[in-house]
């Protein structure tokens, strides 16, 4: 006698919910949105799909460290958790200005000026826009359309020298091509504390790559460093300079060892041609390392 299947059961709208924004939140970089699309078809229940959305898009979007354009042509603004002021409002620190933001349709509705309470003292802004210049220098020769910002993360309001201070350096720089079928970013997080006392900075670096190549294959990459790094603490401009130079060495050393990245195919024991992916099939030609090729 043939054994009876096991009656399907039905998921819960809690269930839906939390399948959905489990995949929401693993979406490769710059992708968020079609899955999105594909999620909500596959889910066929709104409710849940709207509640799932509402919770992992925020996260999505600060992880990620996405860049918005500011209405009437004001400037950009990074989402962050270092520029959040409250729900859905993001301070962008070199224009002054407050971005509200619509995270599931990842764009800025409007925009205002930040309250002075909201901005650093001007002592403190003297070392963070030195920074922000030297920063924003660095970003535009490294990274094609890499976005930064500088935030005070600590003592935003000292009026002068005598205690501790820390500010946070931001760098994103993203390059989504689904047509092509690929999609890419970097993120990197320094923190950089101004220890008064022994006149020293003390930087603490976080760097993470993103890739995602799917040309009939599905291949996924997160690669994540963390470093330190010190040097005296000086002028606003000298320590700017000190600070990006640091910056500069250390994300260049990263890169450069990614570069000799290799994965092991697991039968022939060769190295897969990771400088040379863009110019074949994925399927194809792991098909033929592997001896497979129709």
């Amino acid at each position: 006698m043939a054994e009876e299947e096991a009656p399907e059961v039905e998921l819960s709208g809690k269930q839906k919910k939390e399948i959905a924004k489990w995949f929401l939140l693993n979406s490769p970089c710059g992708e968020i949105q079609y899955v999105a699309k594909d999620v909500r078809s596959v889910l066929n229940d709104d409710g849940a799909y709207d509640e799932a959305a509402s919770e992992a898009f925020p996260t999505y979007n600060k992880a990620q460290m996405i860049c918005l354009d500011l209405p009437r042509r004001m400037g950009e603004v990074l989402i962050t958790s270092f520029g959040e002021l409250e729900e859905n409002r993001f301070l962008d620190p070199r224009t002054a200005q407050v971005g509200i933001v619509d995270h599931v349709k990842q764009v800025c509705t409007d925009v205002r000026p930040a309250t002075d309470e909201e901005l650093p003292s001007p002592y403190i802004e003297e070392f963070r826009c030195a920074l922000d210049a030297e920063v924003l220098k660095y970003v535009g020769e490294a990274y094609p359309k890499g976005v930064c910002s500088v935030y005070c993360t600590k003592g935003k309001d000292l009026e002068g020298p005598g205690s501790d201070f820390e500010l946070a350096v931001v760098i994103q720089a993203a390059r989504n091509s689904p047509q092509n079928f690929c999609t890419g970013s970097w993120r990197s997080v320094w923190n950089i504390e101004f220890n008064d006392d022994m006149q020293v900075l003390e930087i603490r670096g976080q760097m993470q790559v993103g890739a995602h190549y799917f040309e009939e294959g599905n291949v996924q990459l997160d690669a994540k460093h963390e470093c330190k790094d010190s040097t005296i603490l000086q002028s606003p401009e000298d320590s700017a300079i000190s600070i990006a130079s640091i910056i500069r060495h250390h994300e260049t050393e990263y890169l450069g060892s990614l570069e000799d990245l290799r994965r092991k195919l697991p039968v022939t024991r060769t190295l897969f041609p990771w400088h040379n992916t863009l110019q074949f099939s994925l399927t194809r030609d792991i098909s033929k390392e592997l001896g497979i090729e129709k």
